[in-house]
């Protein structure tokens, strides 16, 4: 069984080793070098933090990042959500990404944003389940091993909070 939980400090070896699989895909996220802790710590909301967790074992996590340091965007955070690769394909993805929306909004979010490489069609379907709509597309923006990569910009509007 699989439960969702607040992400705790000592769970940093493994989230962190889930965080490198996801890097290791090159579709997860253009990151190239494994954070640490301190760093993945600096980049996150303190609040809505969550870990997937089978039989002790992180099997998955979802945090939100600031957008941006000023004031008026305090209630926008980016998202992200990562899965242990052998156990994606099993909805732990979307339910992390449901509760995390549910967190946002308790802590004042009003709008997440998800940036999204083209090529990850497991991350566009579950964002769009879970009501994120496509808001843009940025075009090479980037290279990841002298290709270049496109993104997909994904925004959901709470319902409930900033209305």
């Amino acid at each position: 069984m699989i439960s969702i939980e607040p992400m705790l400090s000592n769970q940093a070896e493994q989230i962190l080793a889930v965080y490198k699989q996801g890097i290791d895909t090159g579709i997860a996220t253009f990151e190239t070098g494994l954070p640490t802790w301190a760093t993945f710590n600096e980049r996150h909301h303190t609040h809505s933090r969550l870990v997937a967790v089978e039989d002790g074992d992180v099997c998955g996590w979802a945090t939100l990042s600031p957008v941006s340091a000023r004031k008026c965007y305090s209630g926008v955070a980016e998202v992200s959500v990562y899965v242990r690769l052998n156990e994606q394909g099993k909805g732990i993805g979307k339910r992390l990404l449901n509760e995390l929306i549910l967190e946002s909004e308790k802590n004042g979010i009003w709008s997440l944003l998800s940036v999204i490489d083209e090529e990850n069609s497991a991350s566009i379907h579950i964002h769009t389940m879970s009501g994120f709509r496509i808001i843009g597309y940025r075009e090479r923006i980037a290279q990841q091993n002298q290709k270049w990569r496109t993104t997909v910009m994904m925004e959901r509007r709470s319902l409930v909070v900033g209305i």
